[in-house]
């Protein structure tokens, strides 16, 4: 039986054509992406979704009178839509405890930089500010901590003298693509164990 993927974008959805490329062309066995769920009405990610023939849940916040209705509303579709595993692709609000309890070791998210270091929305720029020689990729279940969950998967990028932030981004952005999907063929595989802080890779 195939494990259904709903993927959480907010802005132009990079990640989220990675993805369904990846299913597309069958890296990604034994899954299908079957949802796309965003928060912003004129997100680029939308155009992609549809061209792609994925289903989506547009689910603006001001469209509710609290983000426990926010987020019912939301957990009632993927519930409906049997979701397996939930990725979040740049969506740009933090899921309550409340939320992420309810799909335990089931919500992945990815953080331009090597945690623990450089948490927040800006890891690329604070990296790059700090003048460290390495930052990096990191792929990790959510925990109800921000940008703290287990870790599953990281990849380093140097930093050269001649590097513009602009520049760094984009070798950023390229490593999340590839890296991405390589988490979720893992937890596909069921070859991920979970315990407490760690992860452990079958």
């Amino acid at each position: 039986m195939k494990k259904n993927i709903a993927v959480f974008a907010s802005g132009k959805g990079s990640n989220f054509s990675a993805i369904a490329q990846a299913v597309k062309k069958g890296v990604l066995k034994g899954s299908s992406l079957k949802l796309l769920v965003c928060d912003t009405p004129k997100a680029p990610v939308l155009g992609k979704a549809k061209k792609a023939g994925i289903n989506i849940l547009l689910a603006p916040r001001k469209d509710f009178p609290s983000k426990e209705a926010f987020e019912a509303g939301i957990i009632k579709h993927l519930k409906n839509s049997k979701i397996d595993l939930i990725v979040l692709a740049g969506f740009m609000r933090i899921l309550s405890p409340s939320f992420i309890r309810a799909y335990p070791n089931r919500i992945i998210n990815i953080h331009p930089s090597l945690l623990p270091a450089f948490k927040g929305e800006h890891g690329i720029k604070d990296a790059f500010d700090y003048g460290v020689r390495f930052t990096g990729v990191t792929v990790h279940f959510v925990d109800e901590e921000t940008d703290h969950g287990p870790i599953i998967l990281q990849s380093a990028v140097g930093i050269n003298r001649q590097d513009t932030l602009k520049n760094l981004e984009a070798r950023i952005h390229r490593a999340e693509h590839k890296l991405y999907p390589q988490a979720i063929k893992l937890f596909l595989s069921r070859r991920l164990k979970v315990n407490g802080r760690k992860v452990k890779i079958l």
